[in-house]
């Protein structure tokens, strides 16, 4: 499963989930507006930047992380 942090009216959030989009990738979107999900992200990763981008557990890191991991 495919995990993405994001905050609305970010550009890379969108362009990120505009880049999974097309490579047929379906993913959860956790809003990092929410106390909750910003703790969340923090305690996985130490960031409070997004996008923070999930494969299953592993952390792939932000839209340009996933522009080189994607072909």
């Amino acid at each position: 499963m495919i995990t993405i942090y994001t905050r609305p009216r970010c550009i890379w959030c969108w362009k990120a989930k505009r880049l999974l989009r097309s490579r047929g990738l379906a993913f959860e979107v956790r809003d990092a507006t929410s106390p909750s999900a910003r703790s969340e992200l923090a305690a996985r990763t130490g960031r409070h930047t997004v996008p923070q981008i999930f494969f299953d557990d592993v952390h792939v890191g932000g839209y340009q992380d996933l522009r080189v991991r994607l072909p």
